[in-house]
């Protein structure tokens, strides 16, 4: 029997491939695309408005989200608004109004209208809570939004800002319960009430200020934010929040207007109760919020290029 080996088929010929032959295409150029470069500046840095007004509806989110976070899977909800001035209106009340006898140390002029204590401690809570709102939990802000710091570009000025506009929200709450007690004691407010919003202004640009500057200071010095607390609780007895001032001590009164919220204080009682305008001590206050304002931003901006590093 005849084995034949089975057949080998050959394999095709290579072409050579000819030196006219079309190569490859090469990979497309880079074009030249405009770039957007994120570069920290020296020196004191100007605050660009035009990229605040840019972003403008963020901040509106921001200090949205805010007031929900704070409410929400809470108790009461938003009711906390109502019950955290109304105790502190309550417990003022009975340490200072009865204990300490401040109640009958009340101004004549709020005497001969027949103010009760109880909204003369309320009007000078009101924009208390807002500047200890902007001063503690603005000072804060950096720290609580770190991983917000280190993933997207946003201007930081917004993260204290809508800490103070989400206060603004709870003040608003605030000013309905007042006016509400001034109706059950029979008080009608004065005219000099159409000035409120421009102390509320004035109020919350204090209070923006220091939250600028407390909060870099946070980010820069992290044992800064045990030392807020103190300086919060400090600040409200050096502020006349629960005491009338003697008008024959003058020396009392130049000494307690280097506080800004002195004159701020003393402003709502006279817009909303009917007090005696103390300008001098406004017009101070309104020198010395300038003043915080400016430096608060300006000191921001020039650490804000060490955020993203230290948060």
């Amino acid at each position: 029997m005849n084995l034949t080996a089975p057949s080998m088929q050959a394999e095709p010929p290579l072409i050579d491939r000819p030196s006219d032959s079309p190569s490859p295409p090469a990979p497309s150029e880079p074009t030249d695309a405009p770039e957007f470069e994120i570069r920290a500046r020296p020196g004191w840095v100007a605050i660009d408005f035009h990229e605040l007004m840019h972003y403008r509806e963020l901040l509106y989110f921001l200090t949205w989200r805010d007031v929900k976070v704070r409410y929400k899977q809470t108790v009461l909800g938003a009711a906390w608004a109502i019950i955290q001035p109304v105790l502190n209106v309550i417990i003022q009340t009975v340490i200072f109004g009865t204990v300490a006898g401040f109640a009958s140390k009340l101004p004549p002029e709020l005497k001969a209208r027949h103010i009760p204590y109880s909204l003369f401690n309320y009007a000078g809570i009101l924009p208390w809570m807002l500047f200890a709102t902007g001063c503690s939990a603005g000072g804060t802000s950096l720290m609580n939004q770190q991983n917000l710091l280190t993933k997207i570009y946003f201007p930081r000025l917004f993260v204290p800002t809508c800490v103070v506009g989400a206060a603004l929200v709870d003040m608003a709450i605030s000013f309905a319960v007042f006016f509400v007690l001034m109706a059950c004691y029979g008080i009608a407010p004065t005219w000099a009430v159409l000035l409120v919003p421009l102390l509320v202004l004035l109020t919350a640009m204090a209070a923006s200020g220091m939250a600028f500057l407390f909060s870099s200071l946070t980010v820069t010095y992290r044992d800064f934010r045990f030392l807020l607390p103190f300086m919060v609780s400090t600040w409200q007895f050096c502020s006349p929040v629960g005491y009338p001032l003697d008008p024959r001590r003058q020396w009392i009164r130049w000494l307690l207007r280097a506080n800004p919220l002195y004159g701020i204080i003393n402003a709502y009682r006279s817009a909303l109760l009917g007090q005696r305008w103390d300008f001098p001590s406004l017009a101070m206050s309104i020198v010395e919020v300038a003043v915080i304002l400016l430096f608060g931003m300006y000191y921001f901006k020039k650490t804000e290029r060490r955020f993203a590093d230290l948060a």
